[in-house]
């Protein structure tokens, strides 16, 4: 009665409607970030007996920050805006930004029941628990179970949504992590590309100078990489002020604010190169996250645009640099102050070399750039064949093993290094995997576009001078927020609509000279 009251008062006569509206959305955020720093810590603090707890407060808290979302004050004061010509004049406004994506935020919203809210919460929760079991087993029939259960309720939620008549289950829930994918347009995309990246691929398999593997064999102690990550993260721009850095099974970035964001690795021995990809890569996503507005936290204006673009900057982080010979100029003399003898025996080119070696396998997130997009589409294929119904979840590991043996001529020895290596469908993330390669896509047209404003850049990366490149995605990417959807933003930063022909430049350009092709 209190709260609702005070809000009563903050919300009444005294406010306009869209000061109302912003007001209320970042209540509601104060909420949504406590979600996010309850899920961050059962990944990585949690003991794994307090998860059916967890669950329910994760499913508490799901269900009154929608609640709060979808109240019916906001219809109306969103009414009320659209009819300013003031606020909306101006569509890249702030005002006019805000109105826009909150109108279609709370149009999807208020198609979904509260307790599907809920239990979709406490589902996440819980299945993301029984993968980590079942995972570690090595055993689909552990989590098939909750899985099950995730895919029967994706389904509700895709039909609470709706979908074009000419399209399908799997579109209404892509709209919440790349707004306007399909995946007919998706398939559009896919199709050719697949074709050129199977010349490519084979091209450089049937190369009789492949790069030498030796440098990924090389055991560095885990404490000492931890060291350096870190120490790289901090260069890179990823600020320890803002942020801060830790272990778990599947690394992920996420966060309550721009003055908060968390970022988490994963680390083996034998495994320097992969601890160092990943920690890019998720600083890039840190960096991505700390360079929104604060100013405008809880509304579109502090939001990342989309998953595609939020991937863009992630990828060219690990990838555009630091799978570049420039930034291992600068990167393995360093790595030998932090690690000593182990990289004695190690020079530039083998190491360029072996950081870009293509060798098709099981693991996306160890994927080389040449077949990681591979791995994309086969969960594509797959995640929409389960949403559509055409295939059944009991074949589900018969049929990634299929798939990969045909796309990539690996066998899966087990169902770890299959179906079970991601963690996305037990967290109830159906339509999430195509924004990495559209990400990938973006970060290479994009990186484009940064070379011929900083044209530089491969010394700068040799010297270890990662500022120019930060401040310059944070002021033609990170501070725009939502002001922009994903592709009117490619076009705004680049002058071009998003195409494949960067991408493919950007492989050729690196694996061509390497393998001699």
């Amino acid at each position: 009665m209190t709260t609702t009251a005070s809000t009563e008062i903050r919300h009444g006569t005294g406010c306009s409607p869209y000061e109302s509206l912003v007001e209320h959305v970042r209540e509601a955020h104060l909420l949504g970030g406590t979600v996010a720093l309850m899920e961050w810590d059962q990944e990585v603090l949690m003991p794994p007996a307090g998860i059916e707890h967890r669950g329910r407060q994760l499913a508490l808290l799901a269900g009154l920050h929608h609640e709060r979302m979808i109240d019916p004050r906001v219809g109306d004061w969103l009414d009320a805006c659209e009819q300013d010509d003031g606020l909306i004049a101006d569509p890249t406004s702030v005002e006019a930004v805000n109105i826009r994506e909150l109108r279609r935020q709370y149009d999807r919203r208020t198609k979904l029941p509260v307790a599907l809210v809920q239990e979709e919460a406490r589902l996440s929760s819980e299945g993301q628990h029984c993968w980590v079991d079942a995972r570690r087993a090595a055993d689909f029939d552990r989590f098939r179970p909750v899985f099950e259960r995730i895919i029967t309720l994706l389904r509700r939620k895709a039909e609470c949504y709706g979908w074009a008549e000419d399209g399908e289950p799997w579109d209404a829930l892509a709209e919440d992590y790349e707004p306007g994918c399909t995946a007919k347009t998706v398939e559009t995309v896919f199709t050719p590309l697949r074709a050129r990246l199977q010349v490519l691929l084979d091209d450089l398999m049937g190369s009789s100078t492949p790069p030498s593997a030796a440098f990924h064999e090389r055991k560095v102690p885990i404490e000492a990489q931890k060291r350096f990550v870190r120490h790289l993260a901090q260069r890179l721009g990823f600020d320890f002020e803002r942020g801060r850095l830790d272990v778990s099974t599947h690394p992920f970035c996420t966060g309550t604010h721009s003055r908060d964001i968390r970022i988490t690795g994963r680390y083996r021995e034998a495994g320097v190169a992969d601890a160092l990809g990943t920690i890019m890569h998720e600083a890039g996503h840190g960096i991505y996250e700390q360079g929104l507005l604060h100013e405008h936290t809880g509304t579109p204006m502090a939001e990342p645009v989309s998953l595609g673009i939020h991937e863009s900057q992630s990828r060219m982080w690990e990838n555009q640099v630091g799978r570049s010979r420039a930034f291992w100029r600068w990167c393995l003399p360093v790595m030998g102050e932090f690690f000593g003898d182990a990289m004695d025996g190690f020079d530039l080119d083998e190491v360029h070399g072996a950081v870009n070696i293509v060798r098709p396998d099981f693991i996306r997130v160890e994927a080389d750039e040449a077949t990681y997009n591979m791995h994309v589409m086969i969960r594509f294929e797959l995640e929409r064949a389960l949403m559509n119904g055409s295939l059944d979840l009991a074949d589900l590991p018969a049929t990634w093993n299929e798939k990969y043996r045909q796309s990539l001529g690996v066998e899966v020895p087990d169902d770890a290094k299959g179906c079970l290596q991601d963690v996305h469908w037990s967290m109830c993330s159906v339509g999430y995997f195509p924004t990495y390669t559209l990400g990938n896509l973006y970060a290479a047209q994009l990186f484009e576009a940064a070379r011929e404003a900083i044209p530089d850049l491969d010394k700068q990366f040799a010297e270890g001078e990662f500022t120019p490149l930060r401040t310059w995605l944070n002021e033609h990417i990170h501070v725009h927020g939502m002001r922009y959807r994903a592709a009117d933003l490619c076009e705004h930063v680049t002058g071009r609509v998003l195409e494949a022909e960067p991408l493919m430049r950007h492989l050729d350009n690196t694996f061509r000279p390497i393998y001699g092709v």
